[in-house]
Parts: structure tokens; C-alpha cells; sequence
């Protein structure tokens, strides 16, 4: 088995045998690449495997996974070969690494915040958690796709409360839908625009070190809707 996309791993220093890692899957936004995510959680390196999956389509001076009609309506066709592809990548990298199989994450920002939101729902409870930062979840998605359990899902999901592209609407959307189906959910309001900033790295990262290695496993938590300032 071969893999379907460029990719950069970083993995623990010393890895021992026969012991097995979480992993975190990074997801860049359209534009970008996968370095762009796997600097955001770099010094996780010793705690999990990392993986930054590269976008197969150029756009700009990056690239993408998929292309868009405009921005909230994706082309179809690649929105949905790109949810296949990264299913047969997941799998792939399942082979290749001593991932931890109840113990994966991911993390997207922008596009990446949308396919990781569709993935969690498609691949029900293959993923443990994940941080979603300004983003959106497709109606296609939630009315077509076959949707899966997620009511073991830890999410953190991020806004910008200038963001122009995503504006806070569509924030408050993904909370309530997902807080009605994840097993526990945070939503935090930052006082940004259409991006990651250091504070956003800084808690996705705290957030990810914690639910991973100290948050109760099966544990199902109230929802907590914050708004940092």
C-alpha cells in the first residue's frame, strides 16, 4: 500500500519497542502546507507521532485538497475524493507507524478545520479528538454523508471574532451541532481574524497534551462554551 499524499512525520527521538504512540494528523489550510501545521505542534514530538498531510492539488504559492466554487461551497467531486483519500492515507500510516489506534487526533485550520470535522464524522470512533480552528461543517455533510457515532469525541474548536471569511455565525454553528452529538466539546472566541495565533497554538497545543495523556478516557464531560478576551 502505497501513500496518496505527500506527507511530513515527526516522531518521538527514541522509540521503543513495541510500544505504541498517539498521532496527530495536521490538516493545512488552502494556500498553505504541511509544514505550516506541524510547526504549530512541534514540541509535541516526544509525546506523539506527527504527521502533516500535503494538499495533492497547487493553489497559489501552496496547496489544497480541494478547490472551491466559492468560499463555503466546495467542488463536490474533490471535497468528496479528498475524504476517500485521506481515509486510505490514515490507514496507510496505520501500517507504516506504531500509531496508538485509540489515540488519534487531528488538527486543522481552515480547509483543514472542514475535512477534519467531515473525517470525524465519517470515521466515527477511529478518532479519539480534535482541534478545529475556523472552520465549517458542510450541509452535504451532515445531510448525505452515512455519519457515525461520535459520542466518545473530545473537540476544541476555535473562531476568530473578526474573522472574515468564517464569521462568528458559523462558529456557534459547529458548536451546537457538535455539542449535541461529541462527548464533550470546548468553544473558544479569540480576538483574531482568519488565522492561528500564538495564543490559539499555545492552548490547541495544552489542549491536545491534556486530553491525550490526563482527561479520563470514555469520560463524557458537559460541554463548555468559553470566550477568551
Amino acid at each position: 500500500m502505497s501513500s496518496t499524499y505527500v506527507y511530513k512525520t515527526l516522531l518521538p527521538s527514541v522509540i521503543e519497542d513495541g510500544k505504541k504512540y498517539p498521532v496527530v494528523f495536521a490538516l493545512h489550510g488552502i494556500g498553505y502546507n504541511e509544514q505550516h501545521m506541524l510547526a504549530l505542534v512541534e514540541e509535541l514530538k516526544e509525546e506523539f507521532i506527527l504527521i502533516g498531510i500535503r494538499g495533492d492539488l497547487p493553489y497559489e504559492e501552496g496547496y489544497a485538497y480541494y478547490y472551491l466554487k466559492e468560499y463555503g461551497n466546495p467542488e463536490r467531486k474533490l471535497f468528496d475524493d479528498s475524504i476517500d483519500k485521506l481515509k486510505e492515507f490514515i490507514e496507510y500510516t496505520f501500517q507504516q507507524y506504531p500509531i496508538d489506534s485509540d489515540r488519534v487526533y487531528f488538527i486543522g485550520f481552515s480547509q483543514g478545520a472542514i475535512l477534519s470535522m467531515t473525517l470525524a464524522l465519517a470515521l466515527g470512533d477511529t478518532v479519539k479528538g480534535m482541534v478545529a480552528m475556523n472552520g465549517y461543517i458542510p450541509s452535504f455533510v451532515k445531510e448525505e454523508y452515512p455519519i457515525k457515532s461520535i459520542s466518545h469525541l473530545s473537540v476544541f474548536l476555535t473562531q476568530g471574532e473578526s474573522d472574515s471569511i468564517f464569521p462568528l455565525q458559523v462558529g456557534q454553528e459547529n458548536y451546537d451541532y457538535l455539542r449535541k452529538h461529541a462527548g464533550s466539546v470546548k468553544y473558544t472566541i479569540y480576538p483574531s481574524g482568519h488565522e492561528i495565533t500564538q495564543d490559539i497554538q499555545r492552548d490547541a497545543v495544552a489542549w491536545l497534551r491534556y486530553d491525550c495523556f490526563n482527561a479520563r478516557r470514555n469520560h463524557k464531560s458537559s460541554s463548555i462554551a468559553s470566550n477568551d478576551r
